[in-house]
């Protein structure tokens, strides 16, 4: 049993209103169904942010160091990272960080076919806290990568917290940062709302990952998926929606549900560069530089310590 995970839910669903944390999404199953999202037509995110790094990786590596490293935080697959891998010849190592140890291992073997001359080290590890950085890159200069927009998935504290620990790494010359930004509400909504439901497939995992991991016992059929607009926050706020008056066992705690009551498990704030100057200054980062796509939808800055 995951005694962090058990824990975890047992504090969030016994809150009001009753919430997950987001970084239990990634399971196995979970990271597969995520990088099955990144390429439906709906997700513009990932489109418009990999035509970022391919008109730009080399402008972007260049801006670390030679012989430096590249961290980069919720790996995933490396599919975008490779984009910067291919042209940062001068690099002496990668880390990629994920959460999910099985899945984070077999793309660094991946990698390591793809990339013979470059070091990949990678660490499992919880990128929402302070992270021990692998000992063979500890004295490199480094870059921290943290693409996607994952960074508006954190709440403001969380993502102030995350950007605070990447600034304290011993020698960091710098941070890549990928950020969506606020836009038309239909494209926003459909981005995580898509027709093939994929992305409720994704959300609603985490209950299958509770019942396999701590014996609860949750009817996945018994809620639906919904994604809402929070204009007041900027963000999208995905929710499961109990569709019936209901308990569940959660390995002894019992947790009751009203029918229409809803578990916010994930969020996907949208900036605006005013809005993420100010989050980045807050945590000791000053943004240097700013690359949008064609559509201006996406953008990814370059942040230097302030």
């Amino acid at each position: 049993m995951s005694t962090e995970l058990l824990e975890d839910a047992i504090a969030g669903l016994s809150a009001s209103p009753k919430t997950l944390s987001p970084k239990w999404l990634y399971d196995e199953r979970g990271s597969e169904l995520f990088e099955q999202i990144t390429e439906l037509p709906e997700y513009y995110l990932t489109r418009a942010e990999t035509g970022i790094l391919e008109v730009h990786a080399g402008k972007l590596v260049d801006l670390v160091p030679a012989g430096g490293a590249l961290i980069e935080l919720g790996s995933g697959a490396s599919v975008k990272t490779r984009l910067l891998l291919d042209a940062a010849t001068h690099l002496d190592a990668y880390v990629p960080v994920d959460i999910s140890a099985d899945f984070l291992h077999r793309t660094a073997d991946d990698l390591r076919g793809r990339y013979p001359d470059l070091r990949i080290v990678p660490l499992v590890g919880d990128f929402s806290q302070p992270l021990d950085l692998p000992q063979p890159v500890m004295d490199h200069p480094k870059v921290g990568f943290f693409p996607g927009s994952t960074i508006g998935n954190l709440g403001p504290r969380a993502a102030r917290a995350l950007l605070r620990n990447a600034r304290t790494w011993r020698n960091v010359q710098g941070f890549i940062l990928g950020f969506d930004l606020v836009k038309n509400q239909r494209e926003l909504v459909a981005a995580y709302d898509d027709a093939r439901g994929v992305t409720a497939r994704f959300i609603g995992n985490i209950l299958v990952r509770l019942n396999r991991e701590t014996g609860a016992n949750f009817d996945p059929e018994a809620f639906s998926y919904e994604a809402r607009w929070n204009a007041e926050a900027t963000r999208i706020d995905m929710r499961l929606v109990s569709t019936r008056q209901q308990v569940v066992d959660l390995a002894g705690t019992r947790i009751a549900f009203e029918a229409g009551e809803s578990i916010h498990v994930s969020a996907s704030r949208k900036f605006t560069p005013d809005s993420l100057a100010a989050l980045v200054g807050s945590a000791g980062w000053k943004l240097d530089r700013t690359l949008t796509d064609a559509g201006n939808r996406f953008a990814i800055a370059f942040l230097t310590p302030a």
